[in-house]
Order: C-alpha cells, then structure tokens, then sequence
C-alpha cells in the first residue's frame, strides 16, 4: 500500500502529512483494497477552486475532489493506483467551523468520502447518499482506530446533524 501526500499552496497545519497517510491506508484497508495506491494534495481554495473549474466546470472552491484513474481513458493501465484526492483545507476548516467540529475531522471525514469516490461510490440519488454517508461513517470508525483515539463520531453542529458531501441533496 502506498499512499503519497503534498502539500502545496496552503500553509495551514490542521492536520499532518501522517495523519492524512494513516487515515489513507487504515480507509484502504476497511475497503478491502489493502494494496491499492492513492494520492492527496493538501491545498488551499484557490488550487482547489482552478481545478474545479477545469474539470468539472464549476467557479468555485469545493471541499473536495477525486481524480479515478478507473474513469480515465485507459482505466486497465492504472493498476493498483486509484487515483488522486485533492482536499481544500481552507475549505475544511470553514465547514468545521461551521459543523462544530474540529478542523482535522472535517479534513478526515472529507479524505474517507474522497477515497470512496475513487473507489466508485456516488450519491447522485438519496439512496446512493444514504449509503456513501454510512460507509464515510464506517471508514472514519477504522481511520479513528488507526489513528488511537475513540471510535465513537465527534458531534456535528449544534443539533449534531451530519455534514453532507458536495453536491448532495439538501433537504
């Protein structure tokens, strides 16, 4: 297993190249994907907002995104490497604010739902978010674990609602 991290355009520290590498490998692991490859980019929003733009057409920073080398043009080539995560944590750092949260779980919570979609998960319907959202919950147990601390979720804003992904539903 194989999990690189960089960090470029942000100087923020919420969380550290480690912690993102332990939280890669222990979320590759729970998915039965031990020896797949990944990669993270720690950036701030405006990398993020440039990708964004270039594709997927959007003006804007996103918390989040996900490059599946499965849903490039040679997807046999690309082996045991998924893909890449690219994670805005300027971006994480306002919603955890905003989720009360710290801001390393936001940047957690966002690298499990960022590897799910290299692994092909989507939740362009309530079914498929319901779904994603339980698995996220699932990793983010295991990436805990491998981290040492309580498996238990750290409470989500002031009713305790959960974040939702990037374009999901909003009630």
């Amino acid at each position: 297993m194989k999990v690189e991290v960089r960090r470029d355009g942000t100087r923020s520290r919420v969380v550290t190249h480690r912690e993102v590498e332990r939280a890669a490998e222990a979320c590759l692991r729970a998915s039965g994907r031990p020896r797949a490859e990944l990669s993270v980019l720690l950036c701030g929003d405006r990398q993020i907002h440039r990708l964004n733009r270039v594709y997927r057409h959007k003006n804007r920073p996103t918390d989040v995104l996900a490059f599946a080398l499965a849903e490039g043009p040679s997807p046999e080539l690309s082996g045991e490497h998924l893909g890449d995560v690219v994670l805005s944590l300027e971006t994480a750092t306002r919603q955890a604010r905003e989720h009360g949260v710290r801001a390393r779980d936001e940047v957690l919570h966002l690298l499990a739902h960022g590897v799910l979609h290299l692994l092909g998960w989507d939740h362009r319907t309530d079914a498929e978010d319901r779904r994603m959202r339980a698995e996220t919950e699932r990793l983010l147990g295991r990436v805990r674990r491998a981290l040492g601390e309580p498996t238990a979720p750290p409470r989500r804003g002031a009713r305790g609602a959960p974040r939702r992904g990037p374009g999901a539903r909003r009630p």
